[in-house]
C-alpha cells in the first residue's frame, strides 16, 4: 500500500524546499522521545512501529499530489520534480514494538538527509504518539482489572474511522482481550465480542421474550443486558430464568450492567445468581469506566468478571495526546557527525545531544533496575560499576554495581529505506507487552502515585551536554 507524502505539515515541505534552494541537504540524526508519562502513570508502552516502517517504505507523491502542490504557487518546479521521484532512503533505529519506555530516552532514531527527516516528522509522530497513548491506556486498564477480562467497546466514541481502527489495534496490543469493532477483528485478527443494546429488549413484548430469543440465536456467547427496566427486579430474575433453561442444555450465559452503582449491583446480582445455582454466570459491566474506577471497584470487593471500556480507552480519556517530540540530535560536518542541542530556560525542554543508545540494566533477579542513556560510540560491557547522572541536575547521581544483564534497547529496524523488521502477529505483540511489563516491579505499575523509574545519563553524555550548555549560554 502506498502512502501520500502530503500527510505532513506544510512547514515540513517549505523547509525542504528551503534546504534545496540553499543547497544544503546534509546527513542528520533525529531522535523521538517524550517528556512525561500520560495519565500520571509510571510507564508507557511503545506501539505503532510496524505501521510507521510500512509507511516510510511506501511514501510517494502521485501526479495529483504534485499538481495540488503546484497550484499552491509556492513550490518551484525543481522541488516538485524532486518530490515526484521521492523515496525514503534513510535508516531507522528503534526500540522493539511493545517495549516499556520512559521520559527523556530516545525511543527511535532517524538517520537520513535533512530533507527526508523533515518530510517524515509529522507522519512519524502521528503514527507513534496515538498508538502509544492508547496502548499505554489499555495496559493500565488491563492491570487495574487484575485477573478480569477487558473488552474494548470504543468504536462509537473514537476519533473517526482511522482513529477507531488504530485504537482497536493498539488497545489489543496494550492488553485488551477483545474488541467490539468487527472490522478491526477482521483486519488485525483481534477476538470480537459483544452483547446487545437496550433497543433489542425494548423491541419485544417482554424482557423475558427478548432474552429467550437472543439466547436461541446465540446460545454459545449470550450476554444479557439486565438494566433496561429494573436491574435487581425483572432484569436479573428474567436472566436467571433463561440461565437455568440454558444450564439444562449444558450452556452458560453472562449478564451485563450498563448503569447504576456497579459495586452494589454486582454484589447483589452475584448473590442472586449463586443462590439460583448459576455460579458459572459471569458479570460484565460497562458505563464510562476508566482504570481509576476499576481499581476502586476491585479494591472495594465488587463482583465483576468482565469490563467493557469504551470512551476512556480509545480516546485517551483525560489525556488528549501522547507528548512525543522529534528533535535534531546530530548533523554531519565533513566526515564526522557533530552533536546538536536545543537549549531552553525550561530544563526539561533542553535536549540530550549526539547519537545515543539506551541501555536497560536489570537486577540479578531479572527485574529492571534503571535505564542509562549513553553516546552510541560508548562501550557498555556490563561488568563494572556505572555512575548514573540525572538528565538535568548533574549533581544528582548514583552508582549501580550489583546488577545482572545489560540490554541495548535501540536496534536497526530500517536500512536505506528497506524495512528489516519482521512484523509479528498482533497476539505476539500483546504477549511481548505483558512479558516486558513483568520485568518491572509493581511499584512502577501502580495506578495511583507510581514509583519513578530512573532514566539517567552516562558520564560521557553528561559531560558533552554540560560543555554544549556552557557554549550556548
Amino acid at each position: 500500500m502506498n502512502y501520500s507524502g502530503l500527510f505532513t505539515d506544510l512547514y515540513e515541505l517549505t523547509m525542504m524546499q528551503g534546504y534545496m534552494l540553499q543547497n544544503t541537504n546534509e546527513e542528520v540524526v533525529f531522535d523521538m522521545f517524550f517528556r512525561k508519562h500520560p495519565f500520571s502513570g509510571g510507564y508507557s508502552v511503545f506501539v505503532g512501529l510496524g505501521d510507521l516502517l510500512d509507511r516510510l517504505e511506501n511514501i510517494y507523491f502521485s501526479d495529483d499530489d504534485i499538481n495540488y502542490l503546484k497550484d499552491m504557487k509556492i513550490f518551484k518546479d525543481d522541488f516538485l520534480d524532486y518530490l515526484r521521484n521521492f523515496k525514503f532512503s534513510g535508516s531507522v533505529y528503534a526500540m522493539d514494538e511493545g517495549s516499556i519506555i520512559f521520559p527523556g530516552e530516545p525511543i527511535l532514531r532517524v538517520h537520513s538527509t535533512i530533507m527526508e527527516a523533515q518530510l517524515i516528522e509529522s507522519m512519524l509522530l502521528n503514527t507513534l504518539n496515538f498508538q502509544t497513548l492508547i496502548a499505554t491506556k489499555a495496559a493500565r486498564v488491563s492491570y487495574a482489572t487484575g485477573s478480569g477480562t477487558l473488552l474494548e467497546f470504543g468504536l462509537r466514541r473514537a476519533q473517526g474511522f482511522d482513529g477507531a481502527m488504530s485504537a482497536s489495534k493498539a488497545a489489543y496490543i496494550g492488553g485488551a482481550d477483545a474488541t467490539s469493532n468487527t472490522l478491526a477483528g477482521k483486519v488485525y485478527g483481534i477476538p470480537v465480542r459483544g452483547s446487545m443494546a437496550h433497543s433489542w429488549i425494548m423491541a419485544f413484548d417482554s424482557e423475558l421474550t427478548a432474552f429467550r430469543k437472543f439466547t436461541e440465536l446465540y446460545p454459545d456467547c449470550t450476554i444479557l443486558l439486565i438494566d433496561t427496566f429494573d436491574t435487581l427486579g425483572s432484569g436479573i430474575e428474567n436472566a436467571i430464568t433463561v440461565g437455568l433453561e440454558q444450564k439444562k442444555k449444558g450452556k452458560f450465559i453472562s449478564v451485563r450492567l450498563d448503569s447504576g452503582d456497579l459495586f452494589y449491583l454486582s454484589r447483589e446480582i452475584r448473590k442472586k445468581l449463586d443462590r439460583a445455582g448459576l455460579e458459572d454466570t459471569k458479570i460484565v459491566v460497562s458505563n464510562d469506566l476508566n482504570e481509576e474506577i476499576i481499581h476502586q471497584l476491585i479494591t472495594d470487593g465488587a463482583k465483576i468478571d468482565m469490563w467493557g471500556v469504551g470512551t476512556h480507552l480509545v480516546t485517551g480519556g483525560s489525556e488528549a495526546a501522547f507528548g512525543g517530540v522529534y528533535k535534531l540530535a546530530a548533523k554531519k560536518n565533513g566526515s564526522e557527525f557533530v552533536p546538536t542541542i536545543k537549549v531552553s530556560n525550561n530544563a526539561v525542554k533542553t535536549t540530550n545531544p549526539g547519537i545515543k543508545q539506551v541501555y536497560r540494566f536489570y537486577n540479578k533477579d531479572g527485574s529492571a533496575a534503571a535505564d542509562l542513556i549513553a553516546l552510541d560510540e560508548e562501550i557498555i560491557p556490563g561488568n563494572r560499576p556505572y555512575t548514573f547522572y540525572h538528565p538535568m541536575y548533574f549533581h544528582d547521581k548514583f552508582t549501580l554495581s550489583k546488577y545482572g544483564m545489560v540490554k541495548p534497547m535501540l536496534s536497526l529496524k530500517m536500512d536505506n529505506g528497506k524495512n528489516l523488521e519482521r512484523q509479528g502477529s498482533i497476539k505476539e505483540l500483546q504477549k511481548r507487552v505483558k512479558t516486558n511489563l513483568d520485568f518491572f516491579d509493581t511499584s512502577y505499575k501502580r495506578i495511583i502515585n507510581p514509583h519513578i523509574y530512573k532514566v539517567s545519563l552516562s558520564d560521557k553524555l553528561k559531560s558533552l551536554k554540560a560543555r554544549l550548555l556552557d557554549e550556548y549560554r
